[in-house]
């Protein structure tokens, strides 16, 4: 593990990462998703894609990377750029994981890879809609406190800095984002996801031009146990 500090804005990150085939000369990004870090795409993909220096990276509020402030996706893009003209690398692949699929799509690389991404609003069931309007209502009765019962299990345990981070990024709608990305995309999903529906995954296939859409028998995380097959699709499969 190495640590790499980045300014931006007068803001400091040091950035916890690692990197795997360190003298490899193509550069393959991974980002993980929401509540998550690096060490469950190290898991997953340390093994496979010998041809390329695969950097992990926890992004600031997660794993060893800390954060002290309230962000923005943008923000999370800015960061992640910054810190990789810092390491010098150019990388011929991001590959994202859910939240961390929007953020490496904003990035724009040659070749995208998305594991089940976020990014597609869906329909809240009913129980979600009504933790959301409980919380309105304490909200405006000025007990702010008691709305932490409501709370997605995506942010316990987090900062109350996290959790505002959490509510900008939750419901954001990238359908013109995917529509606008311009590179080669490699698409993977769960097919019993059900923190982003298989329907999602193919209306973002169908929203990215050059792409390409595969689905897998699981869940959020199908790529844990699919990660060689994944692998092999993609160095079939990138530019």
């Amino acid at each position: 593990m190495a640590i790499k500090n980045v300014v931006i804005f007068d803001r400091e990150f040091d950035i916890s990462y690692e990197i795997v085939n360190p003298t490899a000369k193509k550069d393959i990004v991974f980002l993980h998703g929401w509540g998550s870090n690096k060490q469950i795409m190290k898991n997953a993909f340390s093994n496979t894609l010998p041809n390329f220096r695969h950097i992990y990276i926890d992004m600031p509020g997660f794993g060893k990377t800390s954060n002290e402030y309230i962000l923005q996706t943008v923000d999370y893009v800015v960061i992640i750029d910054k810190f990789l003209q810092a390491i010098n690398s150019v990388p011929t692949a991001i590959a994202g994981h859910s939240y961390g699929g929007k953020i490496a799509t904003l990035l724009k690389p040659q070749n995208l890879i998305l594991l089940s991404t976020a990014g597609i609003l869906e329909e809240k069931s009913f129980n979600v809609k009504l933790k959301i309007l409980f919380s309105k209502i304490l909200n405006k009765l000025g007990l702010k406190n008691f709305t932490k019962i409501f709370r997605s299990k995506d942010v316990d345990s987090m900062s109350e800095n996290m959790y505002e981070t959490f509510k900008n990024v939750v419901n954001e709608d990238f359908t013109t984002q995917f529509a606008e990305f311009p590179n080669n995309a490699l698409i993977f999903w769960g097919e019993d996801d059900t923190a982003t529906s298989l329907d999602s995954g193919k209306k973002i296939s169908q929203l990215i031009k050059k792409s390409t859409f595969k689905s897998y028998k699981g869940d959020h995380y199908f790529f844990c146990k699919y990660a060689k097959d994944i692998a092999k699709s993609i160095e079939d499969g990138i530019f």
